[in-house]
């Protein structure tokens, strides 16, 4: 391979300890959904209020990444990365010697800031020190820390929470952010320094319609792909008979091809251009709704069957937001540090409804409706991002 070759294809060090950095928290994130009935019965709460503690942590993460992404914009990034993952890595340790469930929910909302005050960095850093042409890739890597999350490291805190206690899931959790932490320490270059400016003026963009547009089309997006996720199993129950054991191999599944999703999306706002890249992405979600749907009027379709289905709709969910934050980093201009952020919150807003619109659908009329409600929300995304670049074409 020619050596100019070689330079493109090799990653940097940075951009991977950045990829780890997103996985560690999403698995620390969504991983408690595994030992939850451990966690209850051992704190002496219900399961619901057990749930609570991931709650706690999807509230405090959407709510402190806006007000942390102005805060620290001036902060040198490696301290703030770094420190950062200190006090994550604190609070879960120390979640593993708690007894007590209210401090637990504390520590909980303490890791969420330190998540909140880094992912939002993370993928602005990865698109500052990208080179020209491969911000959409470089971006879409430091996604797939969380599909990765998914298929690799949510299986793996739960075995070792069901082999050796809840407590070690969290001592887990810190473990890998301190890995993540000299990860960093020791391959995260200084970015160039931004600007000082009044935070007036820092967050004056956000307020354009164009970019507010643009995040309503962020959480419709994401709430597309919650409606099906959310209510995986009941659909798969009802589509195919599928059963626990066999849904545990589908998030696998889903997960890896959500990785291989995230990477083509990044590639194709690269090449095409992001506004392109969403459109393919929107449209490959939807047609692969739809066949869902075709699917719901033979039923019961052998799960086999769906398998590659089920692949290309991890795919192509995965597959729309890095375009979509591609996109919405131009929108912002300047506030685009601010944005992603802002993009967050987005994202959590987007999991919470697509949560309530689905559970509504399928007490409402079934779980077959699920496919053509997420179909909907996808174009209406579509429909946002294309007033969005309207208005700034205008401006």
């Amino acid at each position: 391979m020619p050596v100019a070759v070689r330079q493109r294809a090799r990653l940097p060090a940075w951009l991977l300890a950045l990829v780890f950095t997103t996985f560690t928290f999403a698995t620390d994130d969504y991983v408690i959904a595994g030992v939850l009935p451990a966690v209850s019965a051992d704190l002496g709460v219900s399961e619901a209020a057990g749930g609570q503690l991931v709650t706690a942590f999807s509230l405090a993460f959407a709510l402190a990444a806006p007000v942390a992404s102005v805060v620290t914009a001036t902060w040198p990034r490696r301290r703030l990365l770094t420190g950062a993952l200190a006090v994550f890595v604190a609070a879960n340790w120390a979640a593993a010697f708690t007894t007590s469930y209210a401090l637990l929910m504390g520590l909980r909302v303490l890791a969420a800031v330190a998540a909140a005050a880094v992912v939002p960095a993370a993928y602005a850093i990865a698109t500052t020190l990208a080179p020209d042409g491969r911000q959409g890739r470089y971006l879409a890597l430091v996604m797939g820390g969380l599909t990765g999350s998914l298929a690799l490291g949510v299986p793996i805190g739960t075995w070792v929470g069901g082999a050796f206690g809840w407590q070690a899931t969290f001592g887990l959790g810190g473990a890998l952010g301190l890995v993540a932490l000299a990860a960093l320490l020791a391959t995260l270059p200084e970015t160039p320094p931004v600007a000082a400016m009044p935070v007036r003026d820092r967050v004056a963009p956000l307020a354009r319609a164009e970019v507010l547009l643009g995040l309503l089309g962020i959480v419709a997006i994401v709430l597309g792909s919650m409606v099906v996720l959310t209510y995986l199993a009941p659909f798969l129950h009802d589509l195919a008979g599928a059963g626990p054991v066999e849904l545990g191999w589908v998030f696998v599944l889903a997960g890896i091809a959500g990785f291989a999703g995230g990477q083509l999306g990044g590639r194709a706002a690269d090449r095409w251009g992001p506004d392109r890249a969403l459109i393919a992405g929107i449209v490959g979600f939807a047609a692969v709704m739809a066949v869902f749907s075709a699917g719901w009027l033979v039923r019961p379709v052998p799960l086999v069957a769906l398998l590659p289905l089920l692949a290309v709709w991890a795919g192509v969910s995965w597959w729309i937001p890095p375009p979509a934050q591609t996109r919405l980093l131009a929108l912002a201009g300047p506030a685009g540090p601010q944005a992603l952020a802002l993009n967050s919150s987005a994202v959590y807003a987007g999991v919470s409804g697509g949560g309530a619109v689905g559970g509504l659908v399928l007490g409402g009329h079934g779980s077959g409706w699920l496919p053509a409600v997420a179909a909907v929300a996808e174009l209406v995304a579509l429909a946002l991002f294309w007033l969005a670049g309207r208005r700034f074409r205008a401006r």
